[in-house]
C-alpha cells in the first residue's frame, strides 16, 4: 500500500543501479527507498537512462516520486567533470543517440583493456566482463569485478592500483566530450544540468564558465562533502541563483560511504529544482 507523501521528508537524487556501475537492480533500489521512507529518488546511472521507466512504474506503486536522471561524463583540461541531468526527456533522439555512442565507446574501451590485461598474462575473458555488466554501461568497475570473480586479484583496490588505474599498463584513455556539449545535450533534452560532487573534483575556478554555458545547479549535499563544503556550495548557489541538489552517490547496499538516503536531504531541494526548471525552460514541469 502506498504511503502518503506528506509523511515523507527526505530525498536521494544520486543513485546508481546495475544499468551502470551499481550492484543493486532497480527493484531493490525502490524497495530500499520505500523502507527508508524516502519521498523522491532519481536513479542517475552513468551515461544511461534505461532504468527510468521501470523505476517510475515501481515508484508509482508505493507512493515514491521518481525523477528521470542521468550522470554524464565529460572532460576539460585533463579533469573529469561529472554532470547530472534531471528531468530529461528519455525519448529525446539526440540524447539517446549520444548515449548509444557513449555506450559503444565504453564497450570498445573495455575490450581493449581486457586485451591489454591478456597481454600481461592475466587470463580474463571479455565475456565474463560482459556478463557482469549486463545491459548497463560497461566500465572499469565491471572489469575489476570480473577479475575478483575469477580470483585474479584480492580486491577492487588491487585491480585499480596494479592493473586498470590511470597509471597502470593496461589503462586505456576513454573517449570524452566537453562539459559544454553535455550542458547543451541536457538542456536540449528538456533537462537541467547539475554539477556533481564539486567538493570531490575540485573545479571551483571553472564554475563561472559553466554557468555561462548553462549550468543550472550544484550538488551541494553529497556523501563525501563535509559540513564546511556543503556550507560553501550552499552559499555559492544562493549567490549565483543555482538550484541546490544532493544525493548519496549510492552504488551498493554493502558500501560504507554513500548509503542510500544519506546524507539526509530535505524535499526542498526537489522544489528548488522544479522552480529552476520553470525559470530555465519557461514552462511548468510535467513528468
Amino acid at each position: 500500500m502506498a504511503r502518503e507523501a506528506s509523511g515523507k521528508k527526505y530525498v536521494d537524487l544520486h543513485i546508481h543501479s546495475t544499468y551502470s556501475d551499481g550492484t543493486c537492480p532497480v527493484r531493490e533500489i525502490v524497495e530500499l527507498a520505500f523502507e527508508k521512507n524516502l519521498r523522491t529518488i532519481s536513479i542517475t546511472d552513468h551515461d544511461c537512462i534505461d532504468s527510468y521507466p521501470f523505476a517510475r512504474e515501481l515508484g508509482n506503486g508505493v507512493g515514491l516520486e521518481v525523477i528521470p536522471g542521468v550522470e554524464l561524463s565529460s572532460e576539460i583540461g585533463g579533469v573529469d567533470i561529472h554532470i547530472l541531468g534531471y528531468f530529461v526527456d528519455i525519448q529525446n533522439r539526440a540524447l539517446n543517440d549520444k548515449l548509444r555512442e557513449m555506450k559503444e565507446a565504453r564497450y570498445h574501451r573495455a575490450k581493449k583493456i581486457v586485451a591489454n590485461l591478456n597481454g600481461q598474462g592475466i587470463d580474463l575473458r571479455f565475456e565474463t566482463v560482459l556478463r557482469i555488466a549486463g545491459e548497463g554501461a560497461i566500465g572499469r568497475p565491471h572489469i575489476a569485478a570480473a577479475m575478483l570473480r575469477e580470483e585474479l586479484i584480492y580486491s577492487f583496490r588491487e585491480a585499480f592500483e596494479k592493473y586498470i588505474g590511470y597509471d597502470s599498463p593496461s589503462y586505456v584513455e576513454k573517449k570524452t566530450i566537453t562539459p559544454h556539449e553535455v550542458f547543451q545535450l541536457i538542456l536540449d533534452a528538456g533537462g537541467l544540468p547539475v554539477l556533481a560532487h564539486p567538493g570531490v573534483t575540485g573545479v571551483d575556478e571553472r564554475i563561472p564558465g559553466f554557468i555561462r554555458e548553462g549550468l543550472a545547479g550544484i550538488e551541494v549535499y553529497h556523501s563525501e562533502h563535509s559540513a564546511a563544503i556543503r556550507k560553501h556550495y550552499l552559499r555559492y548557489c544562493q549567490k549565483h541563483d543555482l538550484a541546490m541538489t544532493g544525493g548519496s552517490d549510492f552504488h551498493s547496499a554493502t558500501q560504507i560511504k554513500g548509503v542510500l538516503g544519506t546524507p539526509r536531504i530535505a524535499y526542498a531541494v526537489v522544489e528548488s529544482l522544479k522552480q529552476k526548471y520553470q525559470a530555465v525552460h519557461g514552462r511548468e514541469l510535467v513528468i
